[in-house]
């Protein structure tokens, strides 16, 4: 093996290595998906979200959590999936996105949160390639648990950088700063 290939080999291992661990499973439509655990500050029931206008379609609103305004993302809009009323399994996850250099707070409206699972390193695959037109950089990886796949979430990725700065600066508005 080549130098250069020994080293894309270590990468991808590390890689790899950096995507096993404890994740907080969760359900949208039909499937189970994953967020590390290290990136959920909380889980909260479903809650008046108030609408703010001019906002993506996948923005329900925001939140007033414990006296911080924190923007709640559609999960089921911003994956093109059918809506649905919520339902008494309708939760917020609350989570940590890395943007930049510093961290937004913001809320994942799912359709119910499953369980928190440990996925090993050797149980999870890369995501298919679809071809250059369709992004899937917010997929980590599939994780293999029992006969489901599980699609493990960078959820420092599902949203553009765009988008990011789109909900940042409502929340900074809303917040005071």
């Amino acid at each position: 093996m080549s130098k250069a290939s020994e080293t894309s080999v270590m990468a991808n291992d590390s890689e790899k290595a950096a995507l096993g661990g404890k994740f907080l499973t969760f359900i949208l439509g039909e499937e189970t998906y994953g967020v590390e655990i290290l990136k959920v500050q909380e889980i909260i029931g479903i809650m008046k979200v108030t609408h703010v206008p001019r906002m993506p379609d996948f923005v329900r609103g925001v939140i007033n959590l414990r006296g911080k305004i924190i923007p709640v993302i559609e999960l089921r809009s911003k994956f093109g999936l059918e809506l649905k009323e919520d339902s008494e399994k309708t939760c917020i996850i609350v989570v940590q996105i890395a943007y930049k250099d510093q961290s937004i707070i913001m809320g994942v409206l799912v359709d119910e949160v499953s369980e928190v699972l440990n996925i090993e390193v050797s149980s999870i695959e890369p995501p298919p390639s679809f071809g250059a037109t369709i992004d899937i950089d917010f997929i980590m990886g599939l994780g293999k648990v029992a006969e489901k796949v599980i699609m493990l979430l960078d959820v420092d990725s599902v949203l553009t950088s765009g988008e990011l700065l789109t909900i940042n600066k409502t929340s900074k508005d809303n917040n005071g700063k």
